[in-house]
């Protein structure tokens, strides 16, 4: 099943929801990092709440999201636009605990709870949107939700979950919703997707069993009014042609040193972990051009 989000609202439009199947976008991140399970849910979690966010957003805007708790996995970087196009990588890929107390995944000690979680948004404007708020958990979704509620003064729920396979590493499940209230949402209202809440299963769980984001919706919201849907897809910004370039920006002095000294040079993306490899002639050829 491919992955994709949808936008929704419910309760006569008090409500505004997104929902997403992030499952096959979680899997190239972890393939692409060789992360192992605990930074698999961690940064999948993030990742997954990124591409919600990018679906509030319009046209050419993105924006870029931080999570630095102080734990081992160090910082959490998920990027996402409007089109559904998402990325994320970790500090530290090649962090695992035993299960937590509760029999899942302790993201919580791999995140850690001493530090912030940033948002910036590229609106088109002058300068970009900063919005930040304290990690209270390193679960993700809880510090998601107090970060919405803080920064951005929208009350929310946000549940993400990761399920991944404990013998090959492999992600099994993966997703998430956002619920905001928008101003003048009811009482009746309010209390009602919080008994609904309280009573939902986790959010991989029901991926898992095959719900779709849709089916995850109704079980919050009865009957949600569906406004779009998109395909998420694992991209990013990196190209040979963009590396090329910023060799160029390095300058003939520059560039003369580096062909003398190493003759070749190697380019690494931490975001999708390509690496571009130049020999002396490429890089030869690439002076011709300055």
């Amino acid at each position: 099943m491919s992955d994709y989000l949808i936008r929704a609202t419910g309760y006569n439009g008090h409500v505004r929801a997104f929902a997403a199947r992030t499952t096959g976008i979680v899997e190239e991140m972890r393939r692409r990092h060789d992360m192992w399970n605990t930074a698999t849910a961690a940064a999948g979690r993030t990742l997954t709440v990124t591409l919600m966010m990018g679906a509030m957003l319009k046209g050419d805007e993105r924006l870029s999201v931080k999570v630095k708790g102080g734990g081992p996995i160090g910082q959490i970087i998920a990027e996402a636009n409007a089109h559904g196009e998402g990325i994320a990588y970790v500090t530290n890929p090649h962090v695992h605990f035993e299960l937590n107390d509760k029999g899942k995944l302790d993201v919580a000690r791999a995140v850690g709870t001493d530090g912030f979680l940033y948002v910036v948004k590229d609106l088109g404007m002058k300068e970009p949107y900063r919005g930040s708020s304290p990690i209270v958990s390193g679960e993700i979704g809880e510090d998601f939700t107090y970060y919405f509620v803080t920064s951005e003064q929208t009350p929310s729920a946000v549940g993400v979950g990761v399920l991944v396979n404990p013998e090959d590493r492999s992600v099994l499940a993966a997703g998430g919703f956002i619920l905001q209230l928008l101003p003048g949402t009811p009482d009746e209202v309010v209390s009602r997707i919080e008994e609904r809440l309280g009573q939902l299963p986790q959010v991989s769980r029901m991926i898992g069993e095959g719900l779709t984001p849709e089916q995850i919706l109704e079980r919050v919201l009865d009957e949600p009014k569906i406004l779009s849907r998109t395909d998420i897809q694992f991209r990013c910004i990196c190209s040979p042609e963009k590396v090329s370039q910023a060799l160029v920006s390095l300058g003939k002095e520059e560039m003369t040193a580096l062909i003398e000294e190493k003759g070749e040079a190697e380019v690494h993306c931490h975001f999708c972990n390509e690496r571009y490899h130049y020999d002396k002639a490429a890089l030869e050829e690439i002076m011709q051009e300055m």
